[in-house]
């Protein structure tokens, strides 16, 4: 199986890489200067001019894009523009490494994590660009994409334990009634929808067991 991991330099997109170059997948990392992850192969390309052409041929594509300020926090949605109208008609799949602040806490589906009291301010601008990025892409029925929401406790550090629970639109907590995964647990989950899932165009979630 053949992949490309769009920035596979980032926290998260080495972690995808390493554990999908472990199991014996093809991977591409597509990198902005030198590539300093896993991946045997590389694509030397900013986001932004990523095209059809150096998408052709990869089974599944994963986007681990990430923006923090607030000038750049746009790019959300329109690095996932670029990468949608690349994909559009092939069968290529296309995963998203998406943020948690747009899981519902409801079961009628009105109200996010990001609208909780305690969710702190300084995530909220995030939070919102992220969800925007989310609204567009689940109006792209030309794409295969997939959107894999993290637990409300994202740890870039935290141990990988092997195991996590996969959820659905909602806020999901485990046994002990916390909602906390490490980027080593979410890159297992991420490989394993790619080798093994078929949530075309739908987000799921995980969380640590």
């Amino acid at each position: 199986m053949k992949i490309a991991v769009v920035c596979a330099n980032g926290k998260a997109g080495q972690l995808i890489t390493k554990e999908a170059v472990q199991r014996g997948l093809d991977v591409t990392a597509i990198v902005r200067g030198e590539n300093r992850s896993a991946a045997p192969h590389s694509i030397n390309r900013d986001v932004m001019d990523i095209t059809a052409e150096d998408l052709k041929g990869f089974d599944a594509v994963v986007d681990a894009f990430g923006a923090w300020t607030e000038e750049t926090l746009l790019m959300h949605s329109s690095s996932l523009d670029v990468l949608c109208d690349a994909l559009s008609g092939t069968d290529t799949r296309l995963l998203v490494v998406g943020g948690a602040g747009s899981l519902y806490v409801n079961p009628e589906h009105t109200a996010c994590v990001a609208d909780g009291p305690d969710f702190p301010d300084m995530f909220k601008p995030l939070a919102a660009a992220m969800a925007k990025a989310l609204s567009k892409l689940r109006k792209r029925n030309d794409v295969k994409w997939t959107y894999i929401s993290p637990a409300a406790d994202f740890q870039a550090e935290g141990a990988r334990s092997g195991q996590y629970i996969l959820g659905g639109e909602e806020l999901t907590l485990n046994e002990k009634g916390e909602s906390i995964i490490s980027y080593g647990d979410y890159a297992i989950a991420m490989v394993d929808e790619i080798v093994n899932g078929g949530h075309i165009r739908e987000r799921i979630s995980v969380v640590r067991k």
